[in-house]
């Protein structure tokens, strides 16, 4: 299988599997989209893309070609096609929520594709607070590796100590690999054979391509026990059989004793690179690698029969068998398995100098808590359709945690990260045939996976019949002799049908053929193509085209033209579709439909009265004389006494007419207060004019004479005299004071008003 690593933006979604529909768009988009003239088939139609459909109604679109029937879903329904004739994209996702999990959810997922098409779907993965932990220690043993064997010695009980705080049931497992025993590899000389390092006077092992020596156990004391017991080998060449002993590691489950809800990690010790495919060809071993287990007594008997795995392969196997890679490696070649392991999805890289035990516990331990910090997904497909899908992850990570890539790091127990997958199908296989693929979400590390079961649909069903044409396509063939012939209508006056060969492409009550936009051969009418449009109909008396314009598409772009009529799209109406059945473009700045005084008609405000006008009928000079009868100012004003609807109405209806009166009273009110302080200031001016002058009379008629006017009385007066001459009214008192200071004497005298001639008398 094909394994994939895409990275992709991060997505909004929701806890639930998605499908993505065929959307609405602009009719004449998809007319571009869809219709081709090189769309002959039901099979063609839907390769152009995953809005098309396709119309296999018999009577759909008469005389036209069959290109004509590939558009749009809602440009078919608009000429005349029934959605039960139509063949489309399917886009369906099942969720098989029965299986339990406690890990990975779902577990199997059913996908519906067909071409162009795609599905999106969630994979949760949880991370558990603690879990069990199987780990196999594959170990290079040639002689370069004497010091670091021993070393392994004592990391058994240590490491089990270490790991308490994160596992209470730790299992270890051991084996060994040198190189393929084969020339150019290994010496050849008998002497060597069984004994590579007899040069050196020491007894070692026979090389081997991988040796099994301890399955998993619980039991360390063992495990210590069988690695001491470990001796050395040898070989000729610097790199290792490493990779080759690394998949038998992985898909011999059964003798390796790997459990089945346990965290699986591989530690891969060595101080050499490693060989890789192809290698073998030097030692004439030209058979790849078939990727499954050949253990025989615990010894790997496929080393000299097949070639090294490939990293493809092994890659797959590791994250088949949910197996976690450690590579403890010597300084010097780290650069080497640096790059290496960026090829090996989920595994992780130690740098030592020798392989002390304090060393190998810290690697170990960080491996395990990377492992569970960590969560990342890989994805693989079978290898025959790895080319026609893609596929698109991203991952939503819990709070806390940082999202890297596709990956969420530092997730802690008990955390749930959601990855958010997309699977789209680019092509159909060669043979257009329906089929059938897996696909693998894996965890890394984890060993729960998501089985993904894609149905490719390339083929067109086109109901119960089966004919997706729609038409009888046999070719036209003359009378057969024996065969009886149908009899032809006759239409009125028309002459006899039987001397008229055309007169099915006729019309009732016409005498042309086709409606003069078509021939007629066959007796059916095969019309006529023009550049405005199509042209179609059982007699060619339909298009496309013969309906309003506006902004030179017919309809305004906003609907389909179907036998001379515009059949509008949704939120316009209208002879032409230009007018929008939405009022919003009719409400005023206030938030009132044409402010409360009109109707919204074609997106237009219409005032019901003349006295209003504008945009939105806000302007009315006349406003503050009249009254609206269904907004009374008493009825607002006293709208707390209201019930609640009348309340509201009046609040909504009344706003802007109260607001005008308010305005208008507040005017008036002002004006009334100057005009009144005017009033007031001028009348009393008046009257005090009228006191004056009411006084100044009578004061004048009480001094005349009694017998006459004043022009009677005699005043000699001298020229010196003239300066000063006494009223009727003055009168002079003149006394003497006869007596001391000290007996003063009192006088009350009494002056009475005279006239000029009378005299004082006492």
């Amino acid at each position: 299988m094909t394994s994939w690593q895409r990275s992709a933006p991060l997505r909004v979604f929701l806890l639930l599997c998605v499908a993505f529909p065929v959307c609405s768009e602009d009719p004449r988009t998809g007319a571009r989209l869809c219709w081709s003239p090189n769309v002959t088939s039901c099979a063609d139609c839907l390769r152009r893309g995953p809005k098309c459909a396709w119309c296999f109604q018999e009577d759909f679109l008469h005389g036209v070609g069959s290109s004509h029937r590939c558009d749009l879903p809602d440009n078919l329904r608009r000429k005349g096609c029934g959605p039960e004739f139509m063949e489309q994209s399917d886009v369906k996702v099942e969720v098989h929520a029965t299986l339990s999990s406690t890990q990975v959810s779902p577990r199997e997922i059913d996908i519906t594709l067909r071409q162009g098409s795609e599905a999106s779907f969630i994979v949760a993965v949880k991370q558990l607070e603690r879990y069990p932990v199987d780990l196999y220690y594959l170990v290079d043993v040639s002689a370069s590796m004497q010091a670091n064997l021993d070393h392994l010695k004592t990391v058994g009980v240590a490491l089990s100590l270490r790991m308490a705080q994160y596992t209470s049931d730790l299992w270890l497992g051991f084996g060994s690999f040198v190189d393929k025993p084969v020339s150019p590899y290994i010496s050849v000389h008998p002497s060597k054979i069984d004994n590579p390092c007899s040069e050196y006077q020491i007894k070692c092992r026979p090389a081997h391509g991988f040796h099994h020596v301890l399955s998993m156990t619980g039991n360390i004391s063992e495990f210590t026990r069988v690695v001491k017991r470990q001796r050395i080998s040898g070989n000729v060449d610097t790199p290792e059989g490493g990779l080759d002993a690394m998949l038998q590691a992985a898909v011999c489950k059964q003798a390796v004793g790997w459990r089945p809800d346990a965290k699986r990690l591989l530690l891969l010790m060595t101080d050499q690179p490693s060989h890789l495919a192809l290698d073998s060809r030097l030692a004439g071993i030209v058979t790849p690698h078939d990727g499954r287990c050949h253990l025989d007594n615990n010894v790997y008997t496929g080393s000299t029969r097949m070639d090294h795995p490939t990293l493809g392969q092994l890659s797959d196997k590791l994250l088949e068998n949910h197996i976690y890679p450690i590579f403890a490696v010597d300084k010097e070649q780290y650069q080497w398995y640096e790059k290496l392991v960026e090829l090996l999805p989920g595994s992780s890289l130690g740098k030592l100098g020798l392989f002390h035990a304090p060393n190998l516990l810290d690697l170990v331990v960080d491996g395990y808590k990377r492992l569970l910090s960590e969560v990342a997904v890989s994805l693989s497909v079978d290898d025959k359709a790895a080319s026609r899908y893609w596929v698109s992850v991203s991952p939503l990570c819990p709070h806390g945690s940082t999202a890297e890539e596709q990956r969420c790091l530092g997730v802690q127990p008990g955390q749930t990260v959601y990855f958010n997958i997309t699977v789209g199908q680019l092509s159909c296989a060669d043979d257009g045939e329906d089929e059938d693929v897996t696909m693998l979400v894996r965890p890394l590390g984890y060993n729960e996976s998501t089985l993904i079961r894609i149905h490719s649909k390339c083929r067109c069903q086109c109901g119960p019949t089966g004919r997706c044409d729609g038409n009888d396509q046999s070719p036209c063939r003359p009378n057969q002799p024996g065969v009886k012939q149908e009899p032809k209508p006759n239409h009125g006056n028309m002459e006899d049908s039987s001397s008229d060969p055309n007169i099915h492409c006729k019309a009732h009550g016409s005498n042309v053929n086709c409606s003069r936009r078509g021939v007629c051969e066959c007796g059916k009418c095969v019309c006529e193509q023009s550049r405005l449009g199509m042209v179609y109909g059982k007699y060619c008396e339909k298009d496309d085209f013969s309906c309003p314009y506006e902004g030179g598409l017919p309809c305004g772009g906003r609907g389909a033209c179907v036998l001379g009529e515009c059949l509008c799209e949704d939120g316009w109406t209208g002879d032409g579709c230009g007018c929008p059945t939405s009022t919003a473009i009719c409400q005023s700045p206030d938030g009132l439909l044409c402010s409360g005084w009109g109707k919204c008609v074609c997106g237009k405000c219409v005032c019901e009265d003349s006295q209003h006008s504008g945009d939105f009928c806000e302007r009315c000079p006349t406003c503050q004389h009249t009254q609206k009868s269904s907004c009374k100012s008493v009825d607002c004003l006293r709208s707390q006494g209201l019930s609640q609807k009348d309340a509201e109405l009046c609040n909504t209806t009344c706003a802007l007419y109260m607001g005008s009166i308010t305005d208008v009273s507040e005017r008036v009110s002002c004006g009334r207060l100057v005009g009144t302080f005017l009033s007031v200031c001028a009348l009393t001016v008046l009257c005090g004019l009228v006191v004056v002058a009411v006084s100044r009379l009578l004061l004048q008629r009480r001094v005349m004479p009694r017998g006459g006017a004043a022009a009677d009385i005699g005043f000699s007066c001298s020229g010196k005299d003239h300066s000063y001459i006494p009223t009727a009214n003055e009168k002079t008192v003149t006394y003497r004071r006869d007596r001391p200071p000290d007996h003063p004497v009192e006088m009350h005298i009494q002056i009475p008003k005279m006239p000029l001639d009378g005299h004082w008398q006492f």
